[in-house]
């Protein structure tokens, strides 16, 4: 009882110098609980979206899934019989034919896309009975023929659709238009699809080319009929042949969450590692702040034990301290974290994809989670500092003689340090002459740890060499006023290798990903150069190219060539008797011209004779299949081939690396015309001098077609940089919670060191110091260990960041590029972040009284 009063007076009075730590540890936490709060509802979302719009049984084709696209455009279908047959199984309350299709783009009047800009899916099909399960007409009617359509409310909202408003929608089977005669709200939350109705019939005729067919079968189970039973007697009555894929609603369900559910699971493992890497930065705050509050108590915790309290209660007494800020924190980050899930949910619905707080789901695991990770980090960063408190002797504390300093200690701690450092850059080299990509990566997970560790580890013996540097280059300008800054900052070499570290793994984190995003950009820009002749690249974001559109392309003005590119679906058997379900490319023969790919073996051209193909050099080599050899090739939808290898391609390349090539006419040869793919994507050569005006051709003829981008070599280039620009500032934006708690380590480092140095100050400001010159020295000794952080942090990410490119370089990415504007940058604003972390510590150390401070002991 008496070590939990003595923990509870020192918490309470010394509270505002917990703060920071405490916001620290919030931060972690919430960044932790928000996630898991943030994926849970949008799990929660999906699960009641999938139940409400399954039916009691479906019937469906056997080759369909959830997440399959066509590769033809057109979804699999089953027969109207299908539908008599399933009416008559016992159990059945009612049963009806739906057809759906999510290979549509649906445009308004002034041809723009109508569908989501997040990804979601724009679904087109007919109204059912079974669409009342989650949507109820709030404005006009169901469609009723051929010019009729009804949309969703939240797209009819989000683009200003009203009754009357005419839609295009375009399908692999051609363009049809239709007025909008009714508006529908969902019941429950929709994601951020966008729905389109139509009369069974145009659905059947415009989705499917077909009449009497359905996608799916939807079926009610009668009163007393379980799910389970229906489905069994559903199956008996379509003659038990596995023919179809029969599924209760729960069942439905799942299929169509398991797609999802893999997104989301990225999207919470991907940021719970970032909150990792804030509660890592934490670790560091937490250490110092108790570090130095043990050192302020040294004569305090030699009168305990001189009383008689003996090392495991003054051990004790800063571990229950720690608990206490750890349980405050964590409680606090709880909430912040709902209230951040929260905000996240706005973030998304702003951007499209329509999220509720009605949907809000807290998990009893997860303010569980929350606590115990805010806790238990706060007790183990705590846990050196108390034991050093514990090994505080009476007599030497009585005498105010500090913490001793253990000298061999911190040999031993920096030649371990050294020893991981040396084992971590051995790591790192033997991953960058690795010879396969999937053995160096794991390599350079090792060397990037044992790196990371050892310079943290190391970071006080760095500190006297690098501080003094930097001092040398920005301090000594500023007279003996930069001189007490340097003095300062390497006066516990501990404690500002510590604070430095905190913010080293970020600014690690962030070299390492600009030099491996900088580098793929040159990689790739290099590869354009080198390999694309093609003018002009056609290409949709998820959807493949329709007929109509290749047909306007192939008419459009001043093109010397067009070239098609279909992807198809085929198992491959190599000679060696190993079979593997892969893709092959079928193109025309122009496509030689337009991706100048090297081989290895043989002519790329001669890949588009009759019954040859192609090969990359990895299969090549590892099932020993050389030019002249023949492959045996089972055509999804078509029949089974036996195509000569005409050549072999060189892998080491970054654009269709793999990638098996054939004609358009060796396709066509095994595979039907209902089964032949649509396009994945189009090159064009225009006529020589005619490249502006054929650019400007090409773009007006693909304009009723807004689903697809008409790029040049120039916007491919620009949309490449841009995108991995847009992933790298999502990281940076996600880094940056590290950043922010590293900074709260700046301060709170600073604070408790005016606090240390209180006498000292009282002392340099009665011989003469102004309050300016004070506040000025603690700037300086802020920006010192910020730039001493940042000088390492931004050294050890090139590394990586380096060792990451020469592995990449095994997959064709070639060109290693230092962003130099970026590093300059990030290590200037370093210096700025030491100034604004020095902010409120210089400012009230300016405030101080003199005498007071000089009377303080």
């Amino acid at each position: 009882m008496t070590v939990l009063k003595t923990s509870m007076r020192n918490f309470f009075a010394h509270k505002g110098r917990m703060a920071l730590s405490a916001v620290a540890v919030l931060l972690s936490v919430a960044f932790v609980c928000g996630t898991l709060v943030f994926t849970d509802t949008m799990n929660t979302t999906f699960d009641k979206l999938f139940a409400a719009t399954s039916s009691d049984v479906t019937v469906l084709p056997k080759k369909a899934k959830a997440d399959d696209t066509p590769q033809n455009g057109k979804p699999e279908s089953v027969p109207a019989s299908v539908l008599a047959k399933a009416r008559t199984a016992k159990g059945v309350k009612s049963a009806e034919g739906a057809v759906s299709s999510m290979n549509v783009t649906v445009v308004n009047s002034d041809n723009k896309n109508m569908g989501s800009t997040t990804g979601a899916p724009t679904i087109a099909g007919n109204w059912t009975k079974n669409d009342l399960r989650s949507m109820e007409i709030t404005s006009g009617h169901a469609p009723r023929g051929p010019t009729e359509a009804m949309v969703d409310a939240d797209t009819a909202d989000k683009h200003h659709l009203k009754l009357g408003d005419e839609l295009r929608t375009i399908a692999v089977t051609g363009d049809f238009k239709a007025k909008i005669v009714g508006i529908a709200s969902f019941k429950v939350t929709n994601p951020g699809a966008a729905v389109v109705y139509f009369d069974t019939a145009t659905a059947q005729r415009e989705l499917l080319d077909a009449t009497g067919r359905f996608t799916h079968i939807n079926l009610v189970a009668a009163q007393g009929v379980t799910d389970a039973t229906l489905k069994q007697n559903v199956t008996s009555a379509l003659d038990g042949t596995g023919s179809f894929k029969v599924q209760t609603q729960k069942e439905n369900a799942d299929e169509n969450r398991e797609g999802v559910g893999e997104f989301m699971n990225v999207i919470k493992y991907a940021m719970l590692g970032f909150a990792g890497i804030a509660f890592l930065v934490g670790v560091f705050l937490i250490i110092n702040t108790f570090s130095m509050l043990v050192a302020q108590r040294t004569r305090e915790i030699g009168l305990m034990r001189a009383i008689g309290s003996s090392r495991k209660q003054v051990n004790r007494s800063v571990l229950v301290e720690a608990l206490l800020l750890g349980v405050v924190g964590s409680i606090l980050g709880v909430g912040a974290g709902v209230g951040i899930a929260v905000g996240l949910m706005k973030l998304m619905s702003g951007m499209g994809m329509n999220l509720s707080t009605a949907d809000l789901t807290v998990k009893t695991t997860t303010p569980a989670i929350g606590l115990l990770l805010g806790i238990v980090v706060t007790v183990l960063a705590a846990y050196l500092p108390a034991r050093r408190a514990g090994k505080v002797s009476p007599m030497a504390a009585l005498r105010d003689a500090g913490t001793p300093a253990d000298g061999k200690a911190g040999l031993v701690r920096g030649l371990i340090g050294l020893v991981l450092t040396g084992a971590g850059a051995f790591a790192l080299y033997a991953a960058a002459t690795a010879d396969k990509a999937k053995d160096g990566s794991l390599v350079l997970g090792a060397g990037v740890v044992l790196t990371l560790v050892g310079f943290v580890i190391v970071g006080p013996l760095l500190a006297g060499g690098v501080v003094r540097v930097i001092s040398a280059v920005l301090l000594r300008a500023f007279g003996p006023v930069g001189r007490m800054a340097e003095r300062n900052a390497l006066r516990n070499p501990r404690r500002t290798g510590a604070t430095g570290a905190a913010l080293m793994i970020g600014l690690a984190l962030v070299a390492c990903l600009s030099v491996v995003g900088s580098s793929m950009v040159a990689s790739a820009t290099e590869e354009l150069d080198k390999s694309v002749g093609a003018d002009f690249i056609v290409q949709g974001n998820t959807q493949r190219i329709v007929p109509q559109a290749e047909k306007a392309m192939e008419a459009s003005p001043g093109l010397e060539h067009v070239t098609s590119y279909k992807e198809i679906e085929a198992t491959l058997t190599a000679p060696d008797g190993t079979s593997e379900d892969s893709q092959v490319t079928a193109a025309d023969p122009t496509y030689a011209d337009d991706l100048r790919r090297a081989t290895t073996a043989g002519e790329l051209s001669a890949a588009y004779g009759k019954d040859a193909m192609s090969l990359g050099s990895d299969y090549a080599t590892k099932h020993g299949v050389k030019v002249g050899d023949t492959m045996t090739v089972a055509f999804k939808g078509g029949e089974t081939a036996k195509l000569k290898v005409a050549a072999i391609t060189d892998d080491d390349t970054s654009i269709d690396q793999g990638a098996r090539y054939l004609s358009l006419a060796t396709m066509e040869k095994y595979v039907p015309a209902s089964e032949i793919p649509s396009n994945t994507i189009m090159f064009a050569k225009a006529e020589k001098g005619q490249e502006k005006e054929a650019y400007a051709a090409l773009k007006k003829s693909m304009e009723p077609y807004p689903q697809y981008q008409v790029r040049d070599q120039t916007d491919f280039k620009q949309e490449l940089k841009d995108q991995i620009g847009q992933l790298l500032n999502m990281v940076y934006g996600l880094l940056a919670l590290a950043i922010i708690v590293a900074v709260l380590g700046v301060v709170n480092t600073l604070a408790l060191s005016v606090v240390e140095r209180t006498r000292e100050i009282g002392l340099i400001r009665a011989i003469g110091l102004s309050r300016r010159q004070l506040r000025r020295m603690i700037r300086m000794e802020s920006v010192v260990i910020a730039l001493f952080g940042a000088l390492l942090g931004l050294g050890l990410g090139m590394g990586w960041g380096t060792t990451a490119q020469k592995l990449l370089a095994l997959e064709g990415l070639n060109v290693l590029d230092i962003p130099w504007p970026t590093i300059i940058a990030v290590f200037v604003g370093s210096a700025f972040v030491g100034l604004f972390a020095a902010l409120i510590p210089a400012f009230r150390a300016g405030r101080m009284n003199v005498l007071n401070a000089i009377a303080t002991e």
